[in-house]
């Protein structure tokens, strides 16, 4: 979530960087919708949520104005951003490997946020490849990100980013660090549902073959059910107690002996290896599996 890096793939559709429905007129209906809440008034709402014909929940419209922003947020701990000294391949693997087509950039850590850069702006001063020659000037191209507090509203959040012409928000706590970060189709989505398109991928699928013996895989995949996929063992070896483990993630870390960072091959004694696609400071995200011995 690795193609080569083209226009339709570096700018796949994803929760952290939507353009979708974010048209004014759109807006109007979203906070019509929304009732007076989304503009910090309090009336009745009247009516409860309402059960569609195919049994699924219809959101109230009235109460979302009452949803908060920390309610919908992505956790700090699952933001995926850039430091502003990042390289040219290093952004362009980013955007890759995430399908992102925002990303918030941040200055020594992210409590320290300078701002977001757009797959666009990278692109059309870069080149889509960003192999060229020129020095990466990334504060340069930098966009606005609004701040806003954990408490207030999605509906006061969705005119406050359609005034400011904003797609993106850090949640910031009380001591004034990040907290989460707020993208327009997060609130989009609790007033219309889920926004799928066709990059959005099926969440219950743990692994993808990208071609033979090479499969993407999230790292809470079942060991069981992958070795079933695969027909390869990874746990019968002296190095791996399978009574300890049950995922591809805690194969890796008990492999590893820590928590591997982002890029790194972790070789199963066994022949197999793991690389690490993505992961933060505390745990394992996703993984590339290497099998040996598959002609590919």
């Amino acid at each position: 979530m690795g193609d080569s890096t083209d226009g339709s793939s570096m700018a796949a559709h994803s929760a952290q960087s939507s353009d979708n429905s974010n048209t004014p007129g759109f807006f109007r209906r979203v906070l019509a919708a929304l009732g007076p809440e989304a503009s910090g008034e309090t009336t009745p709402t009247g009516g409860d949520i309402q059960i569609t014909a195919s049994g699924n929940r219809a959101p109230d419209l009235q109460s979302l104005g009452r949803v908060r922003v920390n309610d919908v947020a992505v956790p700090k701990a699952d933001i995926v951003a850039v430091p502003a000294d990042i390289s040219k391949s290093e952004l362009v693997e980013q955007f890759r490997e995430t399908g992102f087509s925002r990303l918030p950039v941040y200055d020594g850590t992210l409590d320290t946020p300078l701002g977001m850069v757009h797959l666009k702006d990278f692109a059309l001063s870069y080149g889509f490849s960003g192999c060229d020659e020129k020095d990466l000037d990334l504060r340069g191209l930098l966009r606005p990100l609004l701040f806003v507090p954990p408490s207030m509203s999605i509906g006061v959040l969705l005119q406050k980013m359609q005034s400011e012409r904003r797609h993106m928000a850090l949640v910031i706590d009380e001591y004034g660090g990040v907290d989460g970060l707020v993208t327009i189709e997060d609130l989009i989505e609790e007033v219309v549902g889920e926004i799928e398109d066709e990059h959005d991928t099926d969440e219950d699928r743990l692994w993808v073959s990208e071609k033979p013996g090479q499969y993407l895989a999230l790292a809470k995949t079942p060991l069981d059910e992958f070795e079933a996929e695969t027909g390869v063992s990874l746990t019968e070896t002296d190095e791996v107690d399978e009574e300890e483990i049950d995922t591809l993630g805690g194969l890796v870390f008990m492999l590893a002996g820590r928590v591997p960072v982002r890029g790194e091959v972790v070789q199963h004694p066994a022949g197999p290896e793991f690389e690490v696609v993505d992961a933060d400071p505390r745990r394992i995200k996703r993984l590339r599996v290497r099998l040996k011995n598959v002609a590919s």
